[in-house]
């Protein structure tokens, strides 16, 4: 059965984990099945992504007794060879960084357990919308491993050192109360996926251009140098002023109606 569903609705991409039985845990189907979706929605014309999981839970982690396919291999072999996002991931890495890639803005709705891989994965989302009993956990320490899915390069970007250290010394979970105050998420909710649709309709209602000129430039900025980034500032803003999209932003704020994009 599929692992992973993409369904389009408004402009907005509503992507699911469909492996409710096993808490949406991460097997090789659902590794490739994440990848495809985040695959498929590159293409798509659309202008928000939400990720959300089916059941109990945004999804437990890697499903260990799914990966034994695994055992007795050279992990160098398994591991090492970077075979997605241009060469610069393998695979299990790809799953979070697809979505960090993506140039539109991705919103995680979580709820249920969030757990290692599944914790990654919502990191590649830029914005973090949780239960307020959902719980998160840098599992991996658990099995004697390290974060090895893109989380040493996104949750350096959202928790301080100290707080980097102490999730992945400990494995030990967190509640969504200490999630947010940590900035491991960005707000909570009762329904998580009914205030990232919210969300995400506003956002699909703002200029597509400008909205994937914004993430880029938040991504520079978070990497790059004072000179670098004011000069994407201004680069970025000479190729959106002026322009179709932006002149019906214009015009629809003067005219107090929606803007309406092709």
């Amino acid at each position: 059965m599929a692992r992973v569903t993409v369904t389009y609705e408004n402009h907005i991409a509503f992507v699911r984990l469909t492996r409710a039985d096993k808490m949406n845990a991460v097997d090789q189907a659902m590794i490739d099945g994440i990848i495809a979706a985040g695959q498929e929605i590159a293409e798509s014309k659309a202008r928000v992504a939400v990720i959300s999981g089916e059941g109990k839970a945004f999804c437990a982690g890697i499903d260990i007794s799914g990966l034994s396919g695994m055992i007795g291999k050279d992990p160098a072999e398994l591991l090492m060879p970077r075979t997605h996002g241009d060469e610069t991931t393998n695979q299990w890495q790809e799953v979070a960084m697809i979505w960090a890639r993506l140039d539109i803005p991705v919103i995680a709705a979580v709820h249920g357990v969030c757990f290692g891989a599944g914790l990654q994965l919502a990191l590649g989302a830029d914005i973090r919308i949780a239960a307020p009993d959902a719980k998160f956990a840098v599992m991996e320490m658990k099995w004697g491993i390290v974060p090895d899915m893109g989380g040493m390069v996104l949750l350096p970007k959202l928790v301080r050192s100290d707080v980097l250290r102490l999730l992945t010394y400990t494995a030990m979970p967190v509640d969504a109360a200490q999630a947010l105050a940590w900035g491991l998420i960005t707000q909570t909710a009762d329904d998580p996926l009914a205030t990232a649709t919210e969300l995400a309709t506003v956002i699909a209602g703002k200029s597509p251009s400008a909205i994937r000129a914004a993430k880029r430039l938040i991504a520079l900025a978070e990497t790059d140098d004072t000179n670098a980034v004011l000069l994407a500032e201004s680069q970025e803003q000479v190729a959106l002023m002026g322009k179709p999209e932006q002149m019906e932003v214009v015009a629809a704020e003067f005219g107090k109606r929606p803007a309406k994009f092709d």
